[in-house]
């Protein structure tokens, strides 16, 4: 269900009105989208959802109850207002509870396109149709999804504090199976806007990785050349965004601590090529204007030419530290450089194409050791050429030596990963001495 800002105002209103704690909190959120799977040429299923939810959070004493509620029934969110107060009465106090933020300033959004809002099942269809076709003139089985849709979240407070946004969204992806069912290949893209989507450009380029005839190689583990396409890069830097965080690295748990105490804010850590930044007005990756409690999103360098300057930082650990609330961002920029893709495979002399990555997970985050496997589309680049595909492989790679030996960088654009909806925009990367740590050959 999508609610407009004046209706999401009118609701929060309503439920404030209703609270009888010291100060209470409105989170509201809602979605309607559909979805489209595609596999042997034809359609397999397609979803349509709607769905708001409700949550709210009441503060009494410094004790803090929460409830959430799907749906708009006005009994049951009166009844929810009730029952968070008397869970805040019946909870220890939170030593960590402030107050709410009143009203903020916050940018306009920038990620919503009104015809993508729009977007029907027809266009899903015909969107799924040019892909299959481009599998079909390739030889190759083509399986995906296309799905389209808006969705809003709202949050207010007692004090005042009024945020809004709204995003619309398409996302297509497919996988190509080779002929013998032995390899396959992926390209997919998520937009704000429905005049960024190439369905044809992502049913190609998959297509071609599945149509190769080489017989895949499965090569031994150990430190490779790599050059990660975009979505691969997409990946690694969204792990890397989520560790920027100055509360553990201020308590001695993280990466970003310096031994002895404090941080490494202001440090050089990666290469000098690797830059990360945030903006709500960014062309290609816009963030939301407001993040966690309401505070207003900037325009933020996390990292620039290798040197952190950025740590996400929550308003109580700012109060106890004496230092800068900064939201975390969840859209963000890997900025690119001049290489282009079929440079850097011609530079190489022996090394690893990797199209993405899949099952990736933190091991250890105080070294940002991160593993996972490679999916649909590895290739054997020898003496400046692609030559074959190879099987899967399990990497282990920490995220600072990663990022600090990159020997190119292409031109940055907006990726899809596996880790929900986020906004990216990645580069390729022709990274030295990454290393594969076992063998998963299968597809």
């Amino acid at each position: 269900m999508f609610l407009t800002r004046d209706d999401a105002l009118a609701l929060a209103d309503r439920l404030r009105s209703l609270s009888a704690a010291d100060s209470c909190v409105i989170h509201v959120e809602g979605e309607e989208a559909q979805s489209l799977r595609f596999a042997g040429g034809g359609v397999t299923t397609n979803v349509a959802t709607a769905h708001v939810k409700t949550r709210i959070e009441s503060h009494v004493g410094g004790r803090v109850g929460s409830v959430s509620v799907g749906g708009l029934d006005r009994e049951a969110l009166a009844r929810a207002v009730a029952r968070s107060e008397e869970i805040a009465r019946l909870l220890p106090a939170d030593p960590e509870f402030l107050s709410p933020l009143g009203a903020q300033a916050y940018s306009e959004s920038a990620r919503y396109d009104e015809a993508t809002g729009a977007l029907d099942l027809a266009f899903l269809a015909e969107a799924s149709a040019r892909v299959v076709a481009e599998g079909t003139a390739r030889g190759v089985n083509m399986f995906g999804c296309a799905a389209g849709g808006r969705r809003f979240s709202a949050l207010a407070s007692s004090a005042g504090l009024f945020a809004y946004d709204r995003e619309s969204f398409v996302d297509l992806s497919t996988t190509a199976r080779h002929k013998s069912d032995g390899w396959s290949g992926w390209a997919g893209a998520r937009h704000f806007s429905v005049a960024q989507l190439d369905p044809a450009d992502i049913g190609r380029r998959a297509a071609l990785k599945a149509a190769r005839d080489e017989e895949p190689l499965d090569l031994e583990p150990g430190r490779y050349t790599v050059i990660l396409e975009p979505t691969a890069v997409g990946e690694l830097a969204q792990w890397l965004m989520w560790m920027l965080r100055a509360r553990p690295a201020d308590e001695g748990r993280s990466f970003f601590s310096r031994a002895g105490g404090g941080t490494k804010l202001g440090e050089a850590l990666f290469s000098a090529d690797f830059s990360l930044r945030s903006d709500p007005r960014d062309p290609i990756a816009p963030e939301a204007p407001f993040g966690e409690e309401g505070l207003a999103q900037e325009a933020r360098l996390w990292v620039d030419k290798g040197v952190l300057k950025t740590l996400a930082r929550p308003r109580y650990w700012a109060q106890k530290s004496g230092a800068e609330a900064i939201p975390a961002a969840h859209n963000f920029t890997v900025a690119g450089g001049a290489t282009s893709l079929e440079e850097m495979i011609r530079g190489v002399r022996r090394g690893i194409l990797v199209t993405r990555f899949w099952y990736t997970n933190m091991v250890e985050p105080r070294s940002l050791l991160l593993t996972g496997l490679t999916r649909d589309g590895n290739f054997l680049i020898e003496n400046g050429a692609v030559v074959a595909p190879v099987r899967n492989m399990r990497f282990n790679e920490n995220l600072h030596g990663a990022f600090s030996r990159i020997a190119a960088i292409g031109a940055s654009e907006r990726v899809k990963t596996e880790m929900g909806g986020a906004a990216i925009s990645a580069p390729p990367m022709l990274i030295e001495g990454f290393e594969f740590s076992s063998k998963s050959s299968g597809i």
